[in-house]
């Protein structure tokens, strides 16, 4: 009897371990899939500042924003991610990657060597970037120089370190949709809604996070606290931005400036280095994307010590 619950548990241990490493494979884009394109820098330069590519990746410490040799800390509960080389080195940045490598990192979460990203890289969203804007940020990317600096590796203690359980986290919180445009809404809608939800972004910071660093879609842009444990994230919907007009909000992303004289300060002072960069047609996209958003009530803020 004991024999026949022994291999039975382990016939179940078998099975699980395959469903669980079926579950969690890598997912490819492969080169022969992408059709012809000719990449477009400019476009690219325009992707990479709504996506705030610099916010991460610039070298902390100096002022180039163009330096992609990365190094930015991100603490959060998992642990402390170092933010990548994303510079046309060679040997410590993409320079070597394969375009469909670029594609697969940003719309699958996968790295060229088959693992799975942690989603500190906010593939969560990017995963909705359209193709050609995606090819054409790789284009953009390669115009720029080389920076031989090396990120630190990440500091990610047990079990979180273990990429493969990643696929799971990934089944729970990927959904692999590409952006869809709302026939019934405006272009210009539409455009903020793309610049917000896919290339910005936003809610990857601005929305709380659940157990196991979900989004908690229920409170989609409501704000929250800091993943750094310092401070919080404020709230984005009408809850917060009510009295904001798009003009108001437009001229935020524009200059850091709040309707009522104060300064962004923190990691949104290098957000607005990125969106200042923008058209004045694509803030202002963003502005009526935001205003268009109903108000949601977001986790109640503890109250300040002393």
């Amino acid at each position: 009897m004991l024999k026949r619950l022994f291999i039975l548990a382990l016939v179940a241990a078998v099975i699980g371990f395959g469903v669980f490493w079926w579950l969690t494979i890598p997912v490819t884009v492969a080169a022969s899939t992408l059709p012809p394109h000719t990449p477009n820098p400019g476009n690219g330069a325009v992707v990479f500042n709504a996506g705030g590519c610099s916010s991460c990746h610039a070298t902390p410490a100096q002022q180039d924003r163009l330096k992609l040799g990365g190094g930015l800390p991100l603490t959060s509960p998992f642990g402390t991610f170092y933010v990548p080389n994303i510079s046309p080195d060679p040997a410590v940045g993409i320079g070597r990657w394969s375009e469909a490598d670029f594609v697969t990192a940003l719309l699958k979460g996968t790295s060229p060597n088959g693992s799975h990203y942690f989603p500190a890289f906010p593939y969560t969203s990017y995963q909705q970037m359209k193709m050609e804007d995606a090819r054409d940020l790789f284009g953009y990317l390669k115009t720029l120089a080389p920076v031989t600096s090396k990120a630190p590796d990440h500091a990610v203690p047990f079990p979180f370190n273990i990429r493969r359980n990643l696929g799971v986290w990934k089944w729970l919180f990927l959904d692999g949709k590409p952006f869809v445009a709302d026939a019934s809404k405006s272009p210009q809608w539409n455009r903020g809604s793309y610049l917000v939800n896919a290339l910005g972004h936003c809610a990857e910071c601005h929305s709380p996070r659940n157990a196991l660093g979900g989004i908690v879609m229920a409170q989609r842009f409501a704000g929250g606290p800091n993943p750094d444990g310092e401070g919080w994230v404020p709230n984005i919907t009408q809850k917060r931005l009510g009295d904001w007009s798009e003009k108001d909000i437009a001229y935020f992303l524009e200059t850091g400036q709040t309707p009522d004289g104060d300064t962004a300060g923190g990691s949104m002072a290098r957000v607005i280095r990125n969106t200042s960069q923008l058209s004045a047609d694509d803030r202002s996209a963003i502005a009526l994307y935001l205003k268009s958003l109903p108000a949601v009530e977001g986790p109640i803020r503890p109250a300040k010590k002393g």
